[in-house]
């Protein structure tokens, strides 16, 4: 049975550059977990959207108009700093230039000394900046080096990041929070160097806000800065070759960082519950306390004296050794070193402060450094300084740290010996609570209702050494916007995925397959991470991948990742829109005799009796005709009717009256008579707007009434779907679960895809994701309605109708 982690890990997924788009907040209309589906939310997107205009169009018009640029969508004000509760005290919001003499936005170019952490914690954040520094191809990617403050200066600045697949380019002003005149958040090791806090206020942009970024997976910032897919390691499980998987990582350009478990079990991947306000509290007392500890380097003669930033949050311990608990470092160099005839393994960490460095072995200041000849010294860097840089061997490495976490550039990065091109696919996708959101596997009854996808692997790999018929591929999983709506109480859910072999089928897999088939692979655990990633081998063949939460009933976006060595096809899993056994059309367009019973031959004979009238008529309601279809029912002529008919007879006439008529009121005075005899269904009887909708399936001719006729074939719709529905209320409650009405919907003879059922759910189920009986007749009457219509219209069986707007309005109208 899959077992949930509460985590602090990091996994994830990959690759490639897509062309960047620039983006104001965050992401565009719609997403998010309460985001619909585009064709539903677009009808508003001229209310909520704002035209976005590029950065080189923004900074030409600062130009011409000679003005600094501020940013309307993060502007300088709390709003942009904190979502839980306002700050204690007042930020002021300045330029560099209100900050310091000559500011630069980078200095010798950027590295990773130039990152010091500020009063917000995001060392994992830091951390993997540190790391991109190590690779200046993927810096200019992130950090466009076109910017100055010298020339052509206008306060307006921008950064690239990958989100969800797409590159996005985030604009913003260069007005940064400040107090006694000191940057709050991260800053540079030279108080005249701004590209660090720039690219911070950019990430927070990107999140709603600064307190956004306060706790994380430095795998999470790594990811959005390449692209590239994440491997995680517990080190005490890690492989024995780990050094070796390290040492490759590093020199391929791959990203590393590593961190230490506090003993309560916390580690810098899960954000703990910590009070903005204790924070800037202890923020303003460490500003203002005159007895910071200063550095043990001479700076004399430097032109920048670093600007150094205070030690731990309440959350990171410090040891005895010098190293850091529940904190987040950079890897930033993997070494072999000649120590006294014999290599020594050696691994070198950054601390994102800026300071506080291990004070073991081969730290700064240790003896061995003493029997290491200065050639090698030079080629590996070191350096008596306090920068939070440090060297320390392999062994106390292994010993010391609990995670490590790989980013790779792409996904053969740590595949030592081989240079491969992956085949990649990507799909996004959501989970509906009371639909789609169906659970890990130990809740067999909603499982099944997860996205699926199927992966077709077609190849096997290209492996002369490997005797087997195996394909490689890589899963990895991405829950979507979860850090952005912190605000409202959004928290990472705890992710995972199962992979089952099937063959043949294109429908979605139903409860019973999950419960007599094995998975053939999985997740190793539900973490909650914002990914999970996973390395599989498995044979050709075709399978299928359920994504999903740990628990039920959770409502979010994701994005699905597989890379395959060899050729593969990945594809959710849809059924085909569809229904069964449609009905012939037939325009009817008299009803002056409308008091008898309408039988399908005496409407076929009444067409050739038309009057102009008529047919002014039909042309009027051409749209709201061709919903007409007829009920071809069993002929009762030869049989007497049931007790049942005449009741229905008389209450219909009693109600109708002479002309044998009923609006949407009497009928459901009708229908409610006669439910109330069927004490079973537990229902208070039909709503007006279900009857309005009953009417709109069964009038032929846009009267806006039925007769008895056309009355008694709604019945025996109602009388079917009644069945189905009774058939799913298994504790007789008068409603049916929402994770059921995919059986029930199927039952009724119609195809749906998951779109379709999410919004089923959304629009018929109540808080507690149940359907009552007046309900389910309403959906199944709009289903019905719906595809009478399409039918209608879509004269030469293409699947495609082409409207006018006056037949769109009259068609969504009246339905």
């Amino acid at each position: 049975m899959p077992s949930a982690v509460n985590a602090a890990v990091a996994q994830q997924t990959a690759a490639g550059s897509v062309p960047s788009t620039t983006v104001g907040t965050t992401e565009g209309a719609g997403g998010g977990t309460g985001g619909i589906y585009s064709a539903i939310i677009s009808r508003n997107q001229p209310i909520i959207s704002i035209k976005e205009k590029t950065y080189e169009e923004l900074h030409k018009k600062c130009l011409e108009k000679n003005i600094l640029y501020e940013d309307p969508d993060f502007p300088p004000n709390e709003s942009s700093l904190f979502y839980s509760r306002k700050s204690p005290v007042k930020f002021e919001w300045k330029r560099p230039r209100e900050i310091c003499e000559n500011p630069r936005f980078i200095i010798g170019g950027a590295n990773r000394t130039d990152i010091c952490q500020g009063e917000l914690g995001n060392c994992w954040f830091l951390a993997a900046i540190a790391c991109l520094t190590l690779n200046k191809k993927l810096l200019c990617r992130v950090i466009p080096h076109d910017q100055s403050f010298i020339q052509n200066y206008a306060g307006i600045f921008h950064f690239q990041f990958w989100r969800y697949g797409d590159w996005v380019d985030v604009v913003i002003d260069d007005c940064l929070p400040t107090y006694n005149n000191q940057l709050v958040f991260t800053k540079s090791s030279q108080r005249n160097e701004f590209w660090s806090a720039l690219l911070e206020k950019a990430y927070a942009k990107l999140h709603g806000s600064y307190e956004a970024l306060k706790g994380g997976n430095t795998t999470e910032a790594m990811e959005d800065f390449t692209g590239g897919v994440t491997e995680f390691y517990e080190i005490r499980d890690a492989p024995k070759d780990i050094y070796k998987i390290m040492k490759h990582a590093i020199d391929r350009g791959s990203l590393m960082a590593s961190s230490i478990d506090d003993d309560l079990g916390f580690s810098y991947g899960s954000a703990p519950r910590s009070d903005i306000g204790e924070l800037i509290a202890r923020m303003v007392k460490n500003q203002e306390n005159t007895q910071m500890t200063q550095p043990t380097v001479d700076y004399q003669g430097m032109e920048e004296r670093p600007a150094w930033t205070i030690v731990p949050m309440q959350y990171e311990t410090r040891m005895s050794c010098g190293l850091v608990k529940g904190h987040a470092y950079s890897v930033t160099a993997v070494e072999e070193v000649l120590f006294k005839g014999e290599k020594i393994r050696l691994v070198r960490l950054r601390n994102p402060w800026g300071q506080v460095e291990w004070n073991g072995a081969w730290s700064d200041k240790s003896e061995e450094w003493n029997s290491v000849n200065e050639a090698e010294k030079i080629r590996l860097q070191h350096k008596i300084v306090e920068d939070g840089e440090f060297w320390m061997s392999f062994q106390d490495f292994m010993r010391h740290f609990t995670k490590l976490e790989i980013c790779n550039l792409t996904p053969d990065t740590l595949e030592v010996d081989k240079f491969q091109t992956w085949t990649v696919s990507v799909n996004e996708g959501r989970w509906v609570r009371g639909c789609s959101a169906g659970g890990c596997r130990n809740y067999p009854d909603t499982f099944w209702t997860n996205p699926q996808y199927r992966l077709k692997l077609l190849e096997e790999d290209d492996d002369p050494e490997d005797e087997e018929v195996i394909c490689s591929f890589l899963v990895a999983l991405m829950q979507k916007n979860r850090r952005k709506e912190r605000k409202l109480g959004a928290n990472l859910y705890t992710i995972g995925f199962a992979i089952y072999e099937m063959h043949g089928t294109k429908h979605h897999l139903q409860k019973d397959f999950f419960l007599y088939n094995a998975s053939k692979a999985r997740s190793k655990t539900y973490i909650n991470m914002r990914e999970i990633s996973e390395r599989f081998r498995l044979p050709p063949s075709e399978y299928v991948i359920i994504p999903s939460t740990y628990d039920p009933h959770q409502e979010g976006e994701f994005i699905l990742r597989v890379f395959s060595e060899k050729r593969s096809l990945s594809e959710e899993v849809e059924n085909m829109i569809e229904a069964e056994r449609p009905l012939p059309i037939i325009f009817v367009s008299d009803r002056a005799n409308s008091n008898k019973e309408l039988t399908a031959d005496d409407n076929a004979g009444k067409d050739g009796e038309k009057n102009q009238a008529d047919e002014k008529k039909v042309s009027a309601a051409r749209c709201i005709s061709s919903l007409l279809v007829s009920f071809q029912r069993s002929s009762t002529k030869a049989h007497e009717e049931s007790e049942e008919q005449k009741q229905f007879r008389n209450i219909f006439r009693q109600i109708a009256g002479d002309d044998m008529e009923i609006n949407a009121e009497e009928l459901r005075n009708v229908l409610n008579n006669v439910v109330k005899k069927h004490k079973d269904l537990r229902s208070e009887g039909f709503e007006l707007e279900s009857c309005r909708s009953m009417i709109a399936l069964m009038d032929t001719d846009g009267s806006g009434k039925i007769n008895f006729d056309e009355f008694r074939h709604l019945w025996d719709k109602i009388k079917s779907w009644q069945k189905i529905f009774k058939r799913y209320d298994m504790d007789h409650s008068g409603t049916i679960n929402s994770y059921e009405m995919r059986n029930a919907v199927n039952d009724a003879g119609f195809r749906l895809n998951n779109q379709l059922y999410d919004i089923i759910t959304m629009r018929y189920a109540d808080k507690n994701m149940n359907i009552d009986f007046n309900s389910f007749i309403c959906c199944f009457v709009r289903l019905d309605a719906m595809f009478r219509a399409f039918h209608a219209f879509d004269k030469d069986g293409d699947g495609i109708i082409k409207l006018n707007v006056l037949e769109w309005l009259q068609l969504t109208l009246y339905a």
